[in-house]
């Protein structure tokens, strides 16, 4: 037999989230980003920050609520999801501003930075002086490294282009994650309810069990 449903279900563990342990790079990687490349007087410096912010302490404030509300998880989740869509723009616009390139979806050296599963700032930082100094690769073919096969390219790569564009790989894949939340807790919405929903059934379940509800 099954236990009865309790009114308030676990709620609270974003630490576990992929998507709240990626949104928490991106913010600390912008935090970097922006006092090393962007005027700190600069509106643009607080917007970034702030996006950024958002799209992490959204998340957390999303599964905190959950227990009473999966409505406003939803809501908090799809403002975490539109945070980081409004720092990718500034990120993109950062690399046209400046006339540095933005990396095709078929560039090495994006696959390599998700292979790499970052999971501090100062682990994004090493890849980056990797990529600078032409040293991050796997071996081909010819028994070159991909790095070294590049190593013009790489070496002439600025900081704050691989920075840029390095933020952009990991903003795009903590919003392929949040898409991934998202379908799945409208599903639940739909299946399930919500906190009303769970009161009603457990209010039912009291009264078939004979309890006395209030």
């Amino acid at each position: 037999m099954s236990e009865p449903e309790g009114l308030i279900p676990k709620h609270g563990g974003y630490r576990k989230l992929k998507s709240f342990q990626v949104a928490e790079l991106v913010f600390d990687v912008t935090v970097r980003f922006c006092d090393r490349y962007i005027d700190r007087r600069s509106r643009t410096h607080d917007q970034m920050v702030q996006a950024a912010r958002s799209g992490s302490r959204n998340i957390v404030e999303g599964s905190q609520a959950s227990g009473t509300s999966k409505k406003t998880e939803l809501k908090l989740t799809g403002v975490a999801r539109a945070s980081l869509e409004e720092l990718r723009r500034d990120y993109l616009a950062f690399l046209r501003q400046r006339q540095l390139p933005i990396w095709d979806q078929d560039d090495p050296r994006r696959s390599q930075l998700i292979a790499r599963r970052c999971v501090t700032a100062e682990e994004f930082a090493t890849w980056t002086r990797e990529v600078h100094d032409g040293r991050c690769g796997r071996r081909g073919q010819d028994g070159q490294s991909d790095g070294e096969s590049r190593s013009m390219k790489s070496t002439t790569s600025t900081y704050p282009e691989i920075s840029a564009n390095g933020a952009l790989v990991l903003i795009a894949v903590a919003a392929g994650l949040l898409d991934r939340q998202l379908a799945s807790l409208a599903k639940a919405f739909e299946d399930e309810g919500g906190f009303t929903e769970r009161l009603y059934r457990v209010r039912s379940q009291k009264r078939q069990g004979g309890g006395v509800a209030n």
